[in-house]
């Protein structure tokens, strides 16, 4: 009787919790649905073209090349022009710090997971080397639902493929998806814990390959979340022109400082059996000091 009755409720308990099990994938499901209504596509899928060199009056001398790989935030979709975009903000720090002209090249594609990185390098002409790479990607991962180990692996693989070709790399690590309000409860929670599990795993990955890593979720996170109609674009989920600004600001002293420690130094070997020297770049020294406060 007690093994009839034991077996009864386990049978019991194991029905209620598929039928939980079953009400919250139908809710979230639901949830989804919604924040797909509410962000819609009202931008597009096409960022604004602001591949050029950047430059100001006085600048001269050969480009610094300046590569954007990753998503639609390393596209800057959102910005409302082109000098607004994730690139062109950092193109115009890197010329402003270092007095020379930037030359800019996307490869970022709006809508891209990181599985995408790979086929974004295999874009570029087959003799381009970039002096730094910026990558920002995971939003989609996340709202996909790839598997973290997975992501993890091909950022590595990306980062690799530029270290090993001489082009120092820096990753904006997967923003906080907490701070998009147009996703609702329980959604959104559920966004926040898996965007924040991605970039962990890409932070460790990243810098196993040889990147420099900022934490997006740390540095701007919160100003995101608490102005929210300043900091997004009319869809709620891209960042705005300010967004942007905010964005490069957090990123910046790591580029600054990734391309200050890839210049050659005045006590290089020279001679025949020595490293092809990179090009100077005059980058400030202060961007080592600036770059903790990020890391």
């Amino acid at each position: 009787m007690l093994v009839r009755r034991s077996l009864a409720v386990t049978a019991s308990t194991a029905a209620l919790l598929g039928a939980t099990a079953v009400g919250v994938r139908t809710l979230l499901s639901r949830q989804a649905a919604v924040a797909r209504r509410r962000i819609g596509k009202p931008l597009g899928e096409d960022a604004l073209d602001a591949d050029r060199v950047w430059r100001r009056k006085k600048h001269t001398g050969v480009p610094v090349d300046l590569l954007m790989l990753g998503d639609s935030i390393a596209a800057g979709l959102g910005a409302g022009h082109r000098r607004d975009t994730l690139g062109a903000r950092l193109a115009k720090g890197i010329a402003r710090d270092a007095r020379r002209p930037v030359r800019l090249r996307t490869a970022a594609v709006v809508g891209s997971e990181t599985s995408a990185l790979a086929a974004q390098l295999g874009t570029l002409p087959e003799d381009y080397r970039a002096d730094i790479a910026v990558i920002v990607v995971g939003g989609n991962d996340v709202t996909h639902r790839i598997p973290v180990s997975r992501s993890a692996q091909q950022l590595e693989d990306a980062v690799r493929a530029l270290v090993r070709q001489g082009t120092p790399v820096v990753v904006g690590a997967c923003p906080d998806l907490g701070t998009l309000r147009a996703i609702p409860q329980p959604l959104r929670a559920l966004a926040a814990r898996a965007s924040r599990q991605l970039a962990a795993a890409q932070t460790v990955a990243a810098r196993r390959a040889g990147a420099r890593v900022v934490a997006l979720a740390r540095a701007v996170g919160p100003v995101f979340a608490e102005r929210p109609h300043e900091m997004f674009s009319v869809d709620r989920f891209h960042p705005s022109a300010l967004g942007y600004r905010r964005t490069a600001d957090a990123l910046l002293p790591a580029v600054l400082a990734a391309l200050a420690a890839a210049a050659p130094s005045a006590a290089a070997p020279s001679g025949p059996g020595s490293a092809p020297p990179r090009r100077e770049h005059a980058i400030s020294t202060s961007a080592h000091a600036r770059v903790e406060r990020n890391a």
